[in-house]
């Protein structure tokens, strides 16, 4: 649980990061497309399938129902 009187900054660097080196198994479940990691949104892009998966902790979440639609 995170402590909201920490500094915004302090909070990013205790939240886990996403491993790039994931980003080479992974692939869109909808699509089986090829992602692109989005480190500002924390979220993987899948541009054929015009959606985002969230990215929480450090860990992705590759479920359809979950994603985000992008804006065309």
């Amino acid at each position: 649980m995170t402590d909201p009187q920490q500094d915004p900054a302090e909070r990013r660097q205790a939240t886990p990061r996403f491993d790039r080196h994931m980003l080479a198994a992974l692939i869109c479940p909808k699509t089986g497309g090829r992602l692109e990691y989005d480190a500002t949104r924390q979220e993987l892009i899948s541009k054929s399938g015009h959606i985002a998966y969230p990215i929480r902790d450090g860990i992705p979440v590759m479920l359809i129902d979950e994603a985000r639609a992008l804006d065309d």
